[in-house]
């Protein structure tokens, strides 16, 4: 079992939540989400954003706080091959009541389809709150070109 060590982003403005579903082997040897090069995720996020791509944590931190926006995963702890989502096993999920107390989460995405997979059979049950499902930023989901991906992201989350 491996456990999620990366604490989650969000202060009382957050308006929108955004998971994923475990953290990279890149992200946990950098104690930050979306730490591989090959993710689009900070691209991404920071095109529908309006702003510069962030390149340090406090960066990225001061991005998403500024514009309203939490991040964290779907799970606390897991079996996982590498970095592989289609390789977790014996999920204990995340607890988002500290999140959804402390914000006024408005909405919540979930970044790919195993992220909306495990919302959905292990969070929705306990928050009853629906999440909408955006294309995942990682390198492994090829059919989705950087420019194609911040055209459905934008789409979907274009009330920021």
């Amino acid at each position: 079992m491996i456990g999620h060590t990366i604490p989650p982003v969000y202060d009382a403005g957050s308006k929108i939540l955004i998971l994923g579903t475990f953290p990279s082997v890149k992200s946990r040897e950098q104690q930050f989400f979306y730490g591989h090069k090959q993710n689009r995720f900070w691209k991404v996020l920071s095109a529908v954003l309006g702003c510069p791509v962030p390149e340090s944590i406090e960066e990225k931190k001061e991005m998403l706080l500024s514009h309203g926006v939490a991040l964290w995963d779907v799970i606390a702890s897991c079996e996982i091959t590498g970095s592989s989502d289609a390789s977790i096993r014996n999920v204990t999920p995340n607890d988002l009541s500290q999140i959804l107390k402390k914000a006024q989460i408005r909405e919540i995405y979930t970044n790919g389809a195993k992220a909306h997979e495990l919302y959905q059979k292990y969070i929705f049950p306990k928050t009853r709150r629906e999440a909408v499902k955006l294309p995942s930023t990682s390198p492994a989901n090829a059919a989705f070109s950087l420019e194609r991906l911040i055209e459905e992201w934008r789409a979907k989350i274009a009330w920021i």
